[in-house]
């Protein structure tokens, strides 16, 4: 090859060169380069229309055009992985239970495994059950130290080791029943398939304790208004009379109907441990008539059920089937 040939082809390498150069500096500094530069690729999904509803498994999916979710789900229906469910032993389908039916699955474990010493349910769910009452604001789960106290004196009763006396367990006991405790009053009947006996708590009627005071309080408060309107003449308004002379009544009429007309008068109702029909027992005498003691039998106004009922602790039990 000649030299002018080869100078020939060296000025075209420069002069390609300078093009090249030339152009890459004439871009804008905040251009990007044309090799970093990035490309995107749209992702063109192609989901069901909106309002479109699938149905799996019984329960309907709709789509509103950006979630999905679930239609199909009634307010029966209960969802394990949200709430504590009761499953079917039949079908094996999940039971969605009350907030009363779950604190009374709650009290009967508690007293349960603290009194007999069986386990109902295991730990799981027994904090599963737990866990769920507590997020519906139920008060039962929340035991004060009274209640853990005297839950452990009947599991150390029935192990024979007490741990406190007689006299300390029943204050403990009515304390709790006067404060309304759940744990120490039963107000729902409970069955032993063992013994085939029922149990349940009865409460005292106040109400129909205080009308027993009526007759006599009224009689004492006529006989107050008749003397004073002899002995004032009538000057005196019976209302203020009356209101000036309740304390004397009131302690003379109470007096009278302890003593003479009902002694040891107390008025107790509850559900039939059988059947859950209200019934009423009176412990007491009338007019000198002895009545029922420490311990009263009445018969279930609806089944005809036997009903034992104990004053001091208010238990009333059916009899042992045999």
């Amino acid at each position: 090859m000649s030299a002018a040939t080869k100078s020939s082809i060296i000025l075209a390498l420069w002069a390609a060169t300078t093009t090249v150069l030339l152009q890459s500096s004439s871009c804008s500094a905040f251009s990007p380069s044309p090799l970093n530069r990035r490309t995107t690729t749209a992702l063109n999904l192609d989901g069901p229309d909106p309002g479109t509803k699938l149905v799996s498994n019984r329960k309907e999916i709709a789509f509103d055009g950006s979630r999905f979710f679930e239609t199909g789900v009634e307010d029966e229906d209960c969802i394990p992985t949200q709430e504590y469910c009761l499953v079917d032993p039949n079908s094996g389908a999940p039971i969605r239970l009350s907030v009363e039916e779950k604190e009374r699955m709650f009290l009967d474990a508690l007293q349960s495994y603290y009194v007999s010493g069986r386990q109902v349910m295991d730990d799981s769910e027994f904090d599963a059950l737990k866990e769920d009452l507590a997020w519906n604001g139920s008060e039962v789960v929340n035991l004060n130290r009274r209640e853990i106290t005297y839950l452990e004196a009947m599991q150390a009763y029935i192990k024979g080791e007490p741990i406190m006396t007689d006299g300390e367990y029943d204050q403990l006991r009515d304390e709790l029943r006067e404060n309304g405790s759940s744990i120490a009053v039963d107000t729902e009947p409970k069955c032993y398939i063992e013994s085939g006996v029922c149990t349940v708590t009865f409460q005292q009627d106040k109400f129909r304790n205080n009308l027993l005071y009526l007759p006599m309080l009224s009689i004492i408060g006529f006989l107050w208004l008749g003397i004073g309107y002899e002995i004032l003449g009538g000057r005196v308004n019976p209302l203020v009379l009356t209101a000036f002379g309740a304390p004397v009544i009131g302690t003379v009429g109470k007096a009278i109907t302890d003593t003479f007309i009902f002694p040891d008068n107390f008025v107790a109702y509850g559900p039939c441990p059988t059947c859950e029909a209200e019934n009423r027992i009176y412990f007491g005498g009338i007019l000198g008539v002895e009545g029922f003691d420490n311990e009263g039998k009445i018969k279930c106004k609806n089944c005809k059920s036997e009903v034992i009922v104990m004053k001091r602790s208010l238990r009333a039990s059916t009899l042992p089937k045999n």
